[in-house]
């Protein structure tokens, strides 16, 4: 059965793509001003970007504290290569994306993809009567917006768990769902590409292994959160090797060692308490072992940094005067240096 699953996925795989090389939508010819210097010792196909969650675009308790141009110019001066905003980073750019796009080349920063959820965005994928408007939603934001930048996967969140958890007729109506848009977003050169999240439809384990066995490789991907896959009791480097060949994007953040193999996921009240995401390095998260994966299997795309920003009694926050600014850079000078010194990529030293 391994066999025959792993046989799917590089079929899978290997068909979307040939679609894409195809030339269902040709890379815009602004792409090629963009050239970014491989970072990675081994793997020279691996690119280093950020979310806007450090910004405190998301997440419980967030302080928004840069601009998206702001961010857009503090990734260029961390040496990162590309940025994907929340809702809260391209809201503002919603009807004038090329806006955004010339701050981008000026910048030498590639848009990666944005999350989806804006606002009069559905991301209901369950309810049938809900999936219309959230296909229709998201098939104008992935033509009207994503296309403009030459985004080539798609990260999407999934919405709210149900009560209880999913049953397997929804799951099976949650596939379905992922499997037209990622038909439909294929026709804009765009893989779509889930995001498994705790308190989402798809957090432990098994739920995600069930969906990612009922859609279709040609047409859904895979944004694999290393915090997300242990917070739902999974192993993160088990789970990458298992679906690497539909692999669009890595997501990292850690969690604390306490929560390895859980068979519980940690509620939203533990979090409002205190963040169970947290900085590199936290025990979690095995990152060593999942750049081997990266590395020896050749991953070729966007591993992205996605840690919430400070919130206040974190790490110290107290400690600095309750300065968000200082907090945050904190935060990312603590971030690329654990991806300098201890998995080795070649981003510039911080202080």
């Amino acid at each position: 059965m391994e066999k025959l699953q792993r046989r799917h996925f590089i079929v899978g795989a290997t068909a979307a793509a040939a679609s894409l090389s195809s030339g269902l939508t040709a890379a815009p010819a602004w792409a090629q001003k963009l050239k970014h210097k491989p970072l990675d010792p081994v793997n020279p196909d691996m690119l280093f970007g950020t979310t806007g969650s450090i910004w405190g675009e998301a997440g419980v308790g967030a302080t928004r504290v840069y601009s998206t141009e702001q961010a857009i110019r503090m990734c260029a001066k961390l040496g990162l290569q590309g940025i994907e905003p929340y809702n809260g980073g391209w809201e503002e750019y919603r009807n004038r994306p090329k806006d955004l796009l010339k701050i981008c080349i000026d910048n030498n920063v590639t848009m990666i993809d944005a999350s989806n959820g804006g606002p009069g965005q559905s991301t209901n994928f369950i309810d049938k009567d809900r999936i219309p408007k959230t296909i229709s939603d998201h098939v104008a934001f992935a033509r009207d917006w994503l296309q403009v930048f030459g985004c080539d996967h798609w990260k999407i969140n999934m919405g709210a768990r149900p009560k209880g958890g999913p049953s397997d007729d929804q799951l099976k109506q949650l596939a379905d769902t992922l499997n037209e848009l990622g038909r439909r977003t294929l026709e804009f050169g765009i893989r779509l590409a889930p995001h498994p999240h705790i308190w989402g439809p798809i957090e432990r384990e098994a739920e995600i292994r069930r969906v990612m066995e009922l859609t279709d490789p040609r047409y859904v991907w895979l944004t694999a959160d290393t915090g997300h896959l242990t917070l739902g009791g999974g192993d993160a480097v088990q789970m990458i090797s298992d679906y690497f060949p539909r692999l669009a994007e890595i997501h990292m953040k850690d969690t604390y060692a306490k929560f390895r193999g859980n068979v519980e996921t940690p509620t939203p009240e533990m979090h409002r308490q205190a963040s169970v995401y947290h900085n590199f390095g936290s025990g979690g998260v095995d990152f060593p072992g999942i750049f081997k994966v990266l590395r020896d299997r050749h991953f070729k795309g966007w591993v992205v940094m996605d840690v919430d920003g400070p919130r206040k009694g974190d790490d110290g926050f107290d400690a600095i005067g309750g300065n968000m600014h200082v907090a945050t850079d904190n935060y990312l000078n603590h971030n690329i240096n654990y991806l300098r010194h201890v998995l080795g990529v070649k981003l510039p030293p911080q202080i």
